[in-house]
C-alpha cells in the first residue's frame, strides 16, 4: 500500500509543479497506446487519433519552450519538430491510402 501512496503523491506533486508538462506526458502515453492498438487491430481510426495526439503534444512542447525556455531547449525542440514532420507525413500517407 505504501508503494501506491508514494506513486500517488509523486503524481500529485508533479501535476502541481508543472501542469503543462504533465498534460503533454498524458497525451504522449495516450498516443502510444492508440498507436499500439492500431498495430494490433489495424483500425485506421486509432492511427488518426494517435497522430492527432502526437501533433497536439508536439505543438504544446514548442509553445511551452518558446514561452519559458528550459536548459534542454535545443534537444526538446528538435524532437518536437521531428515528431511533427513524421506525424504530418503519416497523415498524408493515411489520406492517400483511404
Amino acid at each position: 500500500m505504501r508503494i501506491w501512496q508514494f506513486w500517488w503523491r509523486s503524481l500529485v506533486v508533479s501535476t502541481q509543479y508543472n501542469p503543462p508538462q504533465f498534460i503533454e506526458l498524458v497525451m504522449f502515453f495516450l498516443a502510444m497506446i492508440l498507436l499500439l492498438a492500431w498495430v494490433i487491430t489495424d483500425v485506421w481510426a486509432y492511427l488518426a487519433l494517435g497522430l492527432s495526439y502526437i501533433v497536439g503534444f508536439s505543438i504544446s512542447i514548442l509553445v511551452r519552450e518558446s514561452l519559458v525556455p528550459s536548459t534542454q531547449i535545443r534537444l526538446t525542440q528538435v524532437n518536437a519538430v521531428l515528431l511533427l514532420i513524421v506525424s504530418f507525413y503519416a497523415f498524408v500517407e493515411l489520406f492517400r491510402y483511404l
